[in-house]
Parts: structure tokens; sequence; C-alpha cells
């Protein structure tokens, strides 16, 4: 039996006092409609997903990149009800329909999956999710019948409740299942006789109520998961939320984080177990941390990957970068994308790198810069070092082959090479090839002045 997705996508959410459609805005590292995307990926194969566009449509459509979804165009923003209207043709294939919220991030796949079921077991025409929050004030109401609890007889909206409906705390989250062919055979009935004029698919209850179709109801068992956000102060409600979700997922898998209000950490972050995360810690995107590894405060890492046992010292910058296991990264180090540090390597303080390869067991401890440069493994770079690596028009490479010493403060200018084992002098600006096992110094000599000193101090007292 068929289900399709469809995502409602296409609003614009004025009270966020926003330009940007209230779907493209972040929370807990992603888009409020890609983890709503992302949770319906794991109930049905992309090509079943199809998700309503229409303000914004081009920026919606491109935020999801190549996941494989379709999309339904609402040129006219109208209403939830016309919305599905819409996409009448691109679900005629499907027996039942599962409908979502683009603004509800907090949706788990277990919670759709059970909606599914639900309504399979139920027989229904239309399943609707509910929920108790702690403050129902401004959500519609769900009447259960009382010779059915499983069916609904009404959904009311807060401004249709008398006073004594007001107490009632079950609510409508906007999220249904539909069987295609009582759904459509009677969505033209719905009218638009509000103070919005719009087409509300909540209405759609009382329609099939009416036509003697089985209208039922099953309560999320979280009521947080159907939360929206209509101002900023409720979407950083969200971004807490999902971002305590996340914490919680990686110490019920074995990760230590101290603190764990004050990190940030994103959906699609993954952290092996016995890693330790300190207060302050930023994992963003999609950076995977291995097993063994300690995080201290106030470091960033961003698309990046590390191996099993890095330390990374406090203060670091870490972005679209890969680290061995074993290295040592900081303190306050700077990784800029294309670094890869190799199994032991240690990149230590107030160092920047930028596409670079340094091979096992090398070392860049001190105040250097490395910039499209190649290193070997048992690299050893003195403090105060500089790869000279764009020339005011393009990049050139530096290439250091294994067992390397560059001693401090030296300035290589790019494109040069340091064979394997050669030994730069302190001091020395290198502009041309290396070879193996040679010393390279280029620094003027020394030149020694008895008593100068004494004689200015002589003249300026004069």
């Amino acid at each position: 039996m068929q289900f399709a997705i469809v995502i409602m996508a296409a609003g614009k959410g004025t009270r966020l006092k926003s330009k940007r459609a209230k779907v493209l805005h972040e929370a807990g590292g992603k888009t409020l409609l890609r983890h709503v995307t992302d949770a319906a990926r794991q109930v049905v194969p992309p090509e079943d997903i199809y998700i309503i566009v229409g303000h914004q449509a081009e920026q919606v459509q491109s935020s999801l990149g190549r996941l494989g979804v379709n999309f339904v165009r609402q040129t006219e923003q109208r209403g939830t009800g016309h919305a599905i209207q819409q996409a009448r043709d691109a679900v005629s294939r499907y027996e039942n329909i599962i409908v979502l919220s683009g603004d509800a991030p907090l949706i788990r796949p277990e919670t759709i999956l059970q909606m599914r079921d639900f309504h399979l077991a139920q027989r229904s025409s239309m399943t609707v999710l509910t929920a108790f929050p702690e403050n129902p004030f401004g959500y519609g109401r769900v009447v259960r019948r009382t010779e059915d609890a499983e069916q609904v007889q009404a959904i009311i909206e807060q401004k249709d409740l008398t006073p004594e409906q007001t107490s009632m705390g079950e609510i409508n989250s906007g999220f249904y299942v539909f069987r295609r062919e009582p759904l459509y055979a009677h969505i033209d009935e719905l009218e638009s006789k509000n103070a919005q004029a719009e087409f509300y698919l909540t209405d759609m209850a009382g329609i099939l109520t009416a036509a003697g179709e089985r209208v039922t109801a099953i309560k999320a068992a979280d009521p947080d998961e159907v939360l929206g956000a209509n101002t900023m102060e409720e979407m950083m409600d969200l971004d807490g939320r999902l971002r305590r979700r996340s914490a919680q997922i990686l110490m019920s898998k074995g990760v230590t984080i101290f603190r764990p209000e004050t990190t940030v950490i994103d959906a699609d972050v993954t952290v092996g177990a016995d890693t330790v995360i300190e207060p302050f810690v930023q994992l963003l995107g999609e950076t995977k941390v291995g097993q063994d590894c300690r995080i201290r405060s106030y470091s960033v890492i961003e698309n990046s990957t590390l191996g099993d046992r890095v330390l990374v010292r406090n203060g670091c910058t870490i972005t679209q970068s890969t680290i061995g296991d074993g290295a040592f990264i900081g303190p306050y180090a700077h990784l800029r994308p294309d670094s890869e540090i190799g199994e032991g390597a240690h990149v230590g303080n107030f160092v920047e790198t930028k596409n670079v390869r340094m091979g096992k067991g090398s070392k860049a401890n001190h105040l250097t810069y490395l910039g499209d440069a190649q290193i070997g493994s048992q690299v050893n770079i003195g403090a105060g070092v500089i790869t000279c690596n764009y020339d005011g028009v393009n990049k050139n490479p530096t290439v250091i082959g294994d067992r390397v010493f560059v001693g401090s403060d030296s300035t290589l200018v790019a494109p040069v090479e340091l064979g394997s084992g050669s030994y730069v002098a302190a001091g020395s600006c290198i502009t041309e090839d290396v070879p193996e096992d040679a010393l390279a110094l280029a620094r003027a000599r020394q030149t020694i002045k008895p008593g100068w000193a004494k004689m200015r101090r002589a003249k300026h007292t004069k």
C-alpha cells in the first residue's frame, strides 16, 4: 500500500518579521524544512515526497540540494487546503497521503510511522496527530466522540471556542494522514468564509465526518514534536530543544558532555563513545568525531572529520578538515578548509593551515602559517615559519619531504620543494629547491661593530 508524504512549505511567515521564508530559517543546524524532509526520508523514498512551495519557491527548492524529492508549486498562497488541492495530480497514484508541516522541525520518523500504522489499523479516511502541550492557547482543539474515543467529532479553532471549551487541552498539530480517494472526492467542498479568505485543511475533518467517513486521532508521545515558531523568540526555543535532543542522543551512546546546555551541537554531528566534550564547544554541520577524543572549551569544529584519540585544545577553529588518529591540535589553532592532518601530528599554538597535507608524526607547534603545502612525515616546522604561497595572482605549492627540519622564522617562497632529510637554517628565506639531506642557509652574514651602542648613547646624551 503506497504512501506519499506532502510537506507544506509555501507560506511566508510574516510574524517572524524576516525577509526569508519561514521554512528557510535554521534551528539546530539545519533549516526547518530540512529537518522535516530528513524525517520524511526515513519513512518513504525521496521520490514519494512532495513539497508544496510558493513564497520564495526557488530558494526553498535550492535549499534542499539534490535530495531527489518532488516539488509542487502553489502560485497563490490561499491556505493549507488550497495547497493540497494543488497536489491532486502529483499524488494521484497513491492510496494514502501523509501531510506534514514544513516549519515543525521536531517531528520524528517514529511518530510519522505511528501515524501511518494507526491510520491503517483504524481504516480511517483521515487521521489527525494531536498533542497536549503545557499551553494550548492559539491551537485548534480536538473534540472526540464520546461513543468512540478514537474518532474525532470536530476541530474547533481558538477564536471559535466557547468559554467551557477553552479548558480542553488536546490540540490539532497540523499533521494528518488521508486516504486519497475520499480526500479528493470532498476537498472541493472547502470554503474560504473566514477572516483570511483561505481554505483550511483542518475543515476536512468536519466535511469527511458529515460524509460518513471515519476521522480518527492519535496523540503524539512528546507534545514538543508538533511545535512550530511564529516569532524569533519561539524560533530560538526550537533551536534549544533540537540541540538538547542532539546532546541527549550523543550522551546515550557513551559521549561525555560537560555542561551540555552550553554546547552547540548540530543534528547531523556524530561522535564516538568515550569522547569528552567540554563546555562551550560548537560541533557544526556534518562533523564526525571518533572515539576517545577530547574537545576542549571554546573550540568550533565545522564539517570536519576527526579520527580516534584526537586532542583539540582550547579555542581552536577547524573547518572542512580531516584530522588523523592521535593528532594534537591547538590551543588556538586555525585549520581552514582542505587541511589534512596526519596520524599523530601536532598543530599547535596560533598555527594556521589552508589546503595542507601534513604527514604522520609531523609537527608545527608555534606561530606558523602553512598554505597550499604538501608536508611529509616526521617533519619539524619551527616557530614563525611561513609558506609564501600567494604571488598576488596565483596560489603556488610548497612541497616538503619526509624528516625535514625547518628552522624558526624561515620563509618558504613558493613554488619551492625541500627534499627529504634536508635542513633549513633558522631565519632563512628559501626561494630555490633544496636537495635531499642538504643544509640551506639564506640570510645575511652577521656583522658586529664593537662599541657602536656606547657611542650612540653618548651622542644622544649630548
